[in-house]
């Protein structure tokens, strides 16, 4: 299958810059995926389309202000790194800023309370740094790290929170699970009252959620590998409501690639690990009936893993009409939910 299949045009201005002061007030496009049918509704509808006994599976990973600016501690030189993954308690993978090296044994200073040593270089480039500091690393990272907002964002975030879930709880993602920011307290209460089953698993999202597909066919691209955990509580959640015939509903790719990562004759099992799972059409789904999620870019990963559950011409066709109808794309835009 060609990559440029999964190609659309989307003008600039509807990529969603800032996040609505209502989390809940997003719009909500529903696709049915048996006929290609589109709805427009606002996000609290959602309601309508969950009966009792369905199963939300939620991704409560925390983002990590993982954006770090300082400088080269013998030259003065400016760099930028991208946390990606802990290695060790104070051992992380990072990327540099484009353009930027450093070889074994460079140091660096952020902010005067935070320096970093290179101790090795990955073989795509990366690097490995040890980082010094006083007290918690997490304490030092919250005052001098910033949100790595995707870069179609221009705009600077001034509210931390608004780039997290309501639920948002294992800290270790570099990028949020967008899907879940529509949510508020409220609204998931609400879903319980009326008899719906909440499941939370954790997926920590790594940069590489961004990096374009650049091989032609779409079978010859390599999947980074994201950590996932899935508890007994949620395990048993969600196999519950499948076995009794309800939906198991993901809210956003994430919580579906940790799904089917794991799904074994429509059950899933208590587990961790790794999983680099590339979903893209076909597809045979194991355990996820619904999805909840964002708009993707295009020729990406995430838009292949939605028109594998829903089709490719469906789902393609529901994004010229969103795009007609002026919804807001990306990281801060509407939402969309396959049926």
């Amino acid at each position: 299958m060609n990559t440029k299949e999964f190609s659309y045009h989307l003008p600039e201005e509807l990529i969603a810059q800032k996040p609505l002061a209502d989390r809940t007030q997003s719009r909500l496009l529903v696709l049915d995926k048996t006929n290609g049918s589109v709805k427009h509704k606002t996000f609290t509808d959602i309601a309508d389309y969950l009966v009792e006994g369905d199963c939300l599976v939620l991704n409560d990973t925390r983002v990590i202000p993982a954006r770090l600016i300082g400088v080269k501690k013998d030259t003065g030189t400016s760099i930028e790194f991208l946390l990606l993954t802990r290695k060790e308690k104070d051992v992380w993978e990072v990327i540099l800023k484009p353009g930027r090296r450093a070889k074994t044994g460079s140091r660096f200073v952020f902010g005067g309370e935070l320096e970093a040593e290179v101790i090795d270089v990955t073989s795509d480039g990366n690097r490995l740094v040890r980082f010094y500091y006083e007290g918690l690393f997490e304490h030092v990272l919250d005052r001098l790290g910033e949100m790595p907002l995707p870069p179609y964002i221009t705009e600077k975030l001034t509210d931390k929170e608004r780039y997290q879930t309501v639920y948002s709880k294992n800290e270790g993602s570099a990028a949020a699970p967008t899907a879940g920011l529509h949510f508020t307290h409220a609204l998931l209460g609400e879903l319980r009252s009326r008899g719906v089953k909440t499941a939370f698993i954790t997926l920590h999202v790594g940069l590489g959620t961004f990096r374009p597909v650049k091989a032609d066919k779409v079978e010859g691209h390599k999947m980074h590998a994201e950590y996932f955990s899935i508890s007994e509580e949620a395990a048993d959640t969600i196999n519950a409501a499948k076995q009794s015939g309800k939906n198991v509903v993901a809210v956003g790719t994430t919580s579906i690639r940790t799904l089917e990562s794991v799904a074994k004759d429509s059950r899933i099992s208590a587990c961790s690990g790794w999983t680099d799972i590339f979903i893209y059409p076909p597809y045979e789904f194991k355990m996820v009936d619904k999805l909840i999620t964002n708009f993707h870019l295009p020729e990406s990963t995430l838009l292949m893993l939605v028109s594998a559950l829903a089709g490719r011409e469906n789902v393609l066709n529901a994004y010229a009409q969103a795009i007609a109808e002026k919804y807001r794309f990306f990281s801060f835009g509407d939402a969309m939910l396959i049926l």
